[in-house]
């Protein structure tokens, strides 16, 4: 999607050749071998229209990946790599490419993988630490460097630029954008093992090889609430600004329609983000009809009383239907944290009978198939790769700076 703009004359075709693909079943005889593995896309690596607008299906740990590891000039190897490998293993792939490429021969022992965010913010990853792909933040970026390199980590610059032209959420109905929302986040929901929830609360980073779908729907979500700010903070017109604070809301409420409190919790948190919630203009333009929806959203996301609010208009529910996940690992927490697993050198019954309840109501959100009504044709399919690798601004100050350029006083 990044050359659409470069040859818009072909962003037509490639999604109708696409189309064609995906509705030609192939029929494989019985005695065809198995066909080998495949090398699977994350999120943000690559952003090729062919990976986004396939369905989603579990990451294992053995799972091979490409990810790019950057130097520090900003040049990027390729590297091919299990989904688990550790720091260690990367660092030892890096200096194999490097040494082919004839670019340097420095040791593996020389080099720290780095992951650097947007910020600048850098965190030095130890050797043993394994499955950083998906943990790494929305824009992080992993660099190798020699040791003494780090401080001179710079991260990379901004991918996108404040242009004064409408974006694609300006083009698309906001039920056509929610409706997609929802498909996504059922497929990342759908490939979470129940067990996620249990490694990734009782064994925290040691669980990570087991934790991958998991981290990576956290991630979305983070990401959903900073698309959100980014798009809103971006449009520099005020009545197109009023508009699109309007199209969020509809957003907000189509996801709730479809139970999928997950897009629902972040459209909602990326409206509060203070960069945005202090645009008086913009926030005054609002018809008073979407000002108290708004306004019912926020009481219904209020964490006051433990989430009362939210848990009462989910217990009134039926699957399918998406969870706020963030708030299932907090509850996981609580009971895991408030008791001890041993008592007296036996087995806390209690205490694992209230995680397999927990357990068994994910696995009941999940006791129905989704069925959304999502046509095939070119502009869907374009609305499908748009909802499907938002690009985003997750610096908070880059933000801050935005919103001030846009809305110079709150008072």
């Amino acid at each position: 999607m990044k050359d659409a703009s470069l040859y818009p004359e072909l962003e037509d075709e490639i999604l109708r050749l696409h189309q064609l693909v995906e509705t030609v079943e192939l029929k494989v005889p019985e005695e065809t071998p198995p066909p080998s593995k495949q090398v699977k896309p994350l999120f943000r690596h690559f952003r090729r229209i062919d990976s986004c607008l396939q369905t989603r299906v579990a990451f294992r740990g053995s799972d091979e990946i490409f990810c790019r590891v950057y130097m520090p000039d900003h040049s990027y190897l390729t590297i091919r790599s299990r989904l688990s490998a550790s720091v260690q293993d990367i660092l030892a792939a890096v200096t194999d490419k490097l040494q082919y490429s004839e670019e340097q021969s420095a040791r593996e022992e020389a080099l720290a993988l780095v992951a650097v965010a947007s910020s600048g913010e850098k965190a030095v990853l130890q050797p043993s630490e394994e499955c950083v792909f998906t943990t790494l933040g929305i824009n992080s970026h992993l660099f190798a460097c020699a040791k003494d390199a780090i401080e001179s980590l710079i991260p990379l610059p901004e991918e996108i630029q404040v242009s004064p032209g409408d974006t694609e959420i300006h083009r698309v109905e906001a039920e056509e954008i929610a409706n997609h929302m929802t498909a996504f986040h059922w497929e990342l929901f759908r490939c979470i093992h129940e067990l996620e929830f249990v490694d990734y609360v009782f064994h925290g980073e040691r669980g990570r090889r087991e934790t991958a779908n998991l981290e990576l729907l956290l991630q979305r979500c983070s990401e959903v609430q900073h698309w959100v700010a980014t798009e809103i903070l971006l449009c520099e017109s005020l009545g197109k600004r009023a508009h699109l604070l309007k199209k969020f809301i509809k957003i907000a409420a189509i996801c709730k329609q479809n139970q999928d409190m997950l897009s629902f919790y972040a459209v909602v948190m990326g409206l509060d983000n203070a960069a945005v919630s202090r645009l008086r203009l913009t926030w005054e333009k609002l018809p008073g009809k979407f000002k108290n929806l708004f306004r019912k959203f926020e009481t219904l996301t209020d964490p006051c009383r433990n989430h009362k609010t939210y848990r009462e208009v989910l217990s009134k529910m039926n699957p399918p239907l998406i969870p706020f996940v963030p708030l299932i690992l907090k509850d996981l927490t609580f009971v895991h944290e408030g008791s001890k697993t041993l008592l007296d050198g036996l087995v806390n019954v209690e205490k694992l009978h209230s995680i397999a309840e927990k357990v068994r109501t994910i696995r009941k959100y999940r006791s129905r198939p989704l069925c959304l009504d999502l046509e095939a044709s070119p502009s869907q399919l374009q609305t499908k790769a748009y909802v499907r690798q938002f690009q985003v601004i997750d610096n908070q100050n880059l933000l801050f700076e935005l919103s001030y350029k846009l809305e110079a006083s709150s008072q």
